[in-house]
């Protein structure tokens, strides 16, 4: 049995608490939060007895697996230092880090501590995303050689996380590094990026609309977009759409969980919704169930000692695109060569 610590008991990790609790071989022993109300509340939700208000005591006072980091993004560094330095495998929600600066002497950290770093980079860990990527790997559509990735939406979601009205960065740092890495996770890493962004609900402070085109190493072309200022006839949060075009047919992961495959065997249609987990509600349900897919192989990977799909080094590349992103937006849509040190 692995044992755990959560760190951080906001909106989200309500998900990574009910995911632990199906997760075979984890259990979560103590939680910590700065916030005692919120503390008091978890603790009393998920029955667990031990809690602090602070991460260095609980490090002192407890024998650790794993501790899971679900706090925002500007207390990451510390954090993961902390918990580095107790010699604690981690998991680490997104956005990893505020820089790539940051991100790196994160990722140096555990190595140097020789602990496991996973990022909580859940979004491709979707049953859908995975189904569509099987397909593809199957030869269905043959070779892709173009891509989208969507997520749009007028979904409030600054009802349950205030700070993100109020962030200076706001849809790719938040959702679009989602999109970003389903599309590395689809079609390989980016050679280039080129961005644009726009704030169409003035009431916030940050972009709320992104378009971005990425160049793969493979030639692969995707573009890249999302959006929380798009009034829909039919919401379809929290969903990402796909299109894949490839040498011999297509691939179309639609809304309400279609997946639709063309080729010359004609076109097939199937349902690939995700599970109603018991503790799940609609419409986050396929959110919830990538959260308890992706703690399922963080447990696997501590048990069979391999590194994760999105650990911390991989996941520098998403936090590169995003970087990336931004600056070519601030610089009128100019194409980012990713191999370039200097941009």
């Amino acid at each position: 049995m692995k044992k755990g610590a959560l760190i951080g008991c906001g909106f989200f990790a309500q998900n990574h608490m009910h995911a632990w609790a199906d997760v075979e071989g984890a259990e979560i022993t103590a939680l910590c939060d700065r916030d005692e109300d919120r503390l008091k509340a978890t603790a009393q939700r998920f029955g667990i007895e031990r809690t602090y208000t602070d991460a260095a005591e609980l490090l002192k006072a407890e024998t650790l697996d794993f501790a899971d980091i679900a706090t925002t993004v500007q207390t990451h560094l510390p954090l993961v230092q902390l918990v580095a330095a107790s010699g604690v495998n981690i998991i680490c929600q997104k956005p990893f880090a505020d820089t790539m600066d940051d991100a790196k002497t994160m990722t140096g950290l555990a190595s140097a501590a020789g602990v496991t770093l996973m990022v909580h980079e859940n979004f491709r860990w979707q049953s859908a995303i995975r189904k569509a990527k099987a397909e593809i790997e199957t030869g269905a559509i043959g070779t892709p050689f173009w891509g989208r990735v969507s997520f749009r939406s007028a979904y409030d979601v600054y009802s349950g996380q205030p700070y993100l009205a109020t962030d200076d960065r706001f849809i790719i740092q938040d959702l679009g590094i989602h999109i970003l890495d389903i599309a590395r996770f689809l079609f390989g890493d980016a050679k280039s990026i080129s961005a644009s962004t726009r704030r169409v609900n003035q009431a916030i402070r940050a972009e709320d609309v992104a378009t971005m085109m990425l160049v793969h190493e493979n030639d692969v072309t995707s573009i890249v977009d999302c959006s929380y200022a798009t009034r829909l006839p039919h919401e379809h949060f929290p969903e990402t759409l796909l299109e894949v075009d490839g040498s011999t047919g297509t691939l179309r992961l639609m809304s309400d969980y279609q997946l639709e495959i063309h080729n010359a065997q004609g076109t097939s249609r199937k349902d690939v919704s995700p599970p109603l987990l018991p503790w799940a509600e609609r419409p986050w349900h396929n959110i919830q169930e990538s959260v308890f897919n992706i703690q399922h192989h963080f447990i696997d990977c501590l048990k069979s000692d391999r590194a994760p799909e999105t650990s911390g080094t991989d996941n520098l590349k998403t936090l590169d695109l995003v970087e990336a992103a931004y600056l070519s937006a601030s610089e009128g849509n100019r194409t980012i060569d990713l191999r370039d040190p200097n941009r």
